[in-house]
């Protein structure tokens, strides 16, 4: 291990490298890390430790910015943090700390960083009855190519559970063998960089399939997208849709259908898991299909099985004083 002469805040721009180029982390996570970073910056400074190295930072000095996290309002809502919100500040730190140790700068070990016990109230998870799913599927008529590409975008959230950013990511070429198809498995790349294999069922293939027939229209012969917009100029190379529209447009069909107002693509995926939760499927084989690292991550889901049993056994377990 080696001192580094430079402030701990000078070593920002080589951490968000490394997280980039070696850690392997989508842009939206490095410019997390580096706003949670920019505040303890700040309270470097409030605390006339701007200028402090890396190996000059003790247990002493995070303890007194953890109290600066729990006391200090927020400025955009003036409420203090919660206890999760705290977490990620934290979280971001023990990341900038183990790049440190990763390049041999002493400095304070990240497990040295324990996270706050965050609030028990189970995580609310939003989501749609089969019911519900079905009326938003529904109304969405394949008459035209937007139509039909919609349906087919709305029947492949549902069948795979896949994230917004992993199917704008999907390429024409993917689905290039799909013609003798009656189902399909495709791996591809998630939050993180990691892997996964999602399944699309018969009959979101089928809507692919429909709408293949438009898509392959030798005018968009350039896209390499396979969903696309269609109001874009025929030529345009980079007529992929964005996440951004994607949502618009699960929120039009959403209010068409009389579906609650909540529904967006992540309400898709959290249908998707909460039928696989209800149809009895093992947590472990749920996490696999969503793609979470840590199991952590899926458990939200039990509140749906834990509902169900509970309803189950009020319904038919016998009570004693009754018989």
């Amino acid at each position: 291990m080696q001192k580094s002469s430079k402030p701990i805040k000078e070593h920002l721009q080589d951490f968000l490298d490394f997280c980039e180029v070696e850690k392997g982390l989508r842009k939206n996570t490095q410019e997390n890390y580096k706003n949670y970073l920019i505040k303890f910056f700040y309270w470097l400074a409030e605390s006339k430790n701007d200028l402090l190295l890396p190996h000059q930072l003790t247990a002493d000095h995070i303890w007194t910015y953890r109290l600066y996290l729990s006391r200090t309002p927020s400025p955009a809502t003036g409420k203090l943090l919660s206890k999760g919100t705290q977490n990620y500040y934290l979280i971001a730190l023990r990341a900038f700390l183990g790049y440190f140790v990763a390049k041999d700068v002493l400095s304070l070990p990240p497990d040295k960083i324990a996270l706050a016990k965050a609030d028990r109230a189970l995580k609310s998870v939003k989501f749609l009855t089969l019911d519900q799913v079905s009326k938003l599927l529904a109304s969405i008529e394949p008459k035209d190519n937007i139509t039909t590409r919609d349906r087919a975008i709305l029947e492949s959230f549902f069948s795979t559970g896949l994230r917004i950013a992993e199917l704008v990511s999907l390429n024409l070429e993917q689905f290039n063998s799909l013609k003798e198809k009656r189902d399909m498995e495709l791996g591809v790349i998630g939050k993180g960089g990691k892997p996964r294999v999602v399944y699309f069922s018969e009959r979101a293939i089928n809507f692919i399939k429909d709408y293949l027939k438009i898509r392959n229209d030798v005018s968009h012969a350039n896209q390499k997208a396979l969903f696309i917009n269609f109001r874009d100029k025929k030529d345009d190379t980079n007529a992929r849709l964005t996440p951004r529209s994607i949502e618009r447009m699960v929120k039009k069909y959403a209010l068409l259908s009389g579906v609650p107002i909540f529904t967006t693509p992540h309400t898709l995926r959290h249908s998707y898991a909460t039928d696989l939760m209800n149809q009895g499927v093992d947590l472990r084989s749920i996490q696999e299909f969503l793609g979470h690292s840590n199991i952590a991550t899926t458990q939200i889901y039990t509140h749906v099985t834990n509902k169900r049993l509970r309803d189950i056994h009020h319904q038919f377990h016998s009570d004693p004083d009754k018989t």
